[in-house]
């Protein structure tokens, strides 16, 4: 295939070949990645190579020798690391189960990552940063943001327990409060693993379903109730194969608790390798809402660091902070009236809210939208 330079278009970093197709000759300050140039037959000569950078790129040697002669800087994963920092895409929970129900490759990148989890070499810090990164890429280019911080999905985050079984009371309301707000048009995020994060999951995939089919998917699921039983992905599997086509919604899980497997209920998953990145995106994603369901000292965490961000409008809007369990907001940790009076005269007061009612949480999210910070 013989190639030449269209008219230029200036495109910094291009992750396809017709993103690379349509940037012209210039390629100075470029950083190209995961691009298949074998057998293309490209005209590097007519490219302006300058502080060019190839991450995870497929050239020839001598194609690798000349453009390594013109400053271009190239970069190659070593070929027994079990995952792709240079991916282009967020995971499926097929290509992370890949193995089921052996050895998955998400447990193959866990076990590598577990190795030297505290003490990384440079090299592996380098590929996990990497990695970290592209994940970022990739779900900016889903949420669609603007230049003021906003995405285009509506997102609400969901937090609560990774250990509530799905024979749970906290389980089935948070189920079907997800379920509701999917219906209404906003875009489900979870952490990704089990517990109540399989459960917001679970319930934002059967918004298209009938809420009768969700109690029906919870029964199945019921039988292997903890992720520790044998056959917990098994049931999950039954959920997917007498209910298909579920809709879209995000996961946000992290290798540092690999331990708990990913959920089979998101259709996007953005995992990552540092776990204060993966906490800190998902609560700063979640501009339309934060649900807190049951949960103990890691959603304790997760509720002061979303209060922290609303306190300070950190990321240009006060957002909803919503409370799911009265009980145990309000009696046993006293959190939500803490709140309340941490949020006295802020503008992020209003916005929080304490319930058991599923229908009573979308109407509160429905009626208070994010409020834009005001610059001094």
């Amino acid at each position: 295939m013989k190639f030449e330079a269209p008219h230029e278009i200036i495109i910094t970093e291009i992750k396809t070949f017709e993103k690379f197709r349509m940037n012209g000759a210039s390629l100075e300050n470029c950083t190209l990645q995961a691009i298949d140039f074998t057998g293309l037959n490209i005209h590097w000569e007519i490219f302006d190579i300058k502080n060019t950078v190839f991450l995870g790129c497929f050239l020839s040697i001598e194609e690798e020798i000349y453009l390594r002669k013109q400053g271009a800087y190239i970069y190659a994963a070593p070929e027994d690391l079990p995952y792709n920092p240079f991916r282009t895409s967020l995971y499926n929970w097929e290509e992370l189960m890949k193995g089921m129900p052996d050895k998955t490759d998400d447990l193959l990148i866990y076990e590598h990552f577990s190795e030297s989890k505290f003490t990384p070499s440079i090299n592996e810090a380098l590929w996990q940063r990497i990695h970290d990164h592209s994940i970022d890429d990739s779900l900016r280019k889903l949420l669609e943001f603007d230049d003021q911080g906003m995405t285009q999905k509506k997102c609400i985050g969901f937090m609560g327990g990774h250990s509530k079984g799905r024979d749970s009371e906290a389980f089935l309301k948070t189920a079907l409060t997800a379920r509701l707000l999917s219906r209404e048009g906003y875009f489900i995020v979870s952490g990704g693993g089990p517990g109540i994060m399989e459960a917001t999951n679970l319930g934002a995939y059967f918004a298209n379903y009938e809420e009768s089919d969700l109690i029906s998917a919870v029964d199945i699921l019921k039988k292997a109730p903890h992720y520790t039983d044998e056959n917990y992905h098994q049931q999950a599997l039954a959920v997917l194969s007498t209910y298909p086509d579920g809709a879209s919604n995000l996961a946000i899980p992290t290798w540092f608790y690999g331990h708990e497997p990913s959920n089979l209920f998101a259709s996007h998953i953005a995992k990552y390798f540092s776990n204060s990145i993966r906490e800190d995106t998902l609560l700063a994603i979640s501009l339309y809402g934060i649900i807190c369901a049951e949960g103990s000292a890691g959603t304790t965490q997760e509720i002061f660091m979303d209060a922290t961000q609303n306190h300070y409008g950190t990321f240009n809007y006060y957002s909803p902070m919503v409370f799911l369990g009265r009980h145990r907001y309000e009696i046993e940790t006293l959190i939500f009236p803490l709140l309340k009076q941490l949020a006295w005269g802020r503008e992020y007061y209003d916005l929080l809210f304490l319930s058991d009612e599923p229908k009573e949480i979308v109407r509160f999210i429905q009626s208070h939208p994010p409020i834009k910070v005001k610059k001094d």
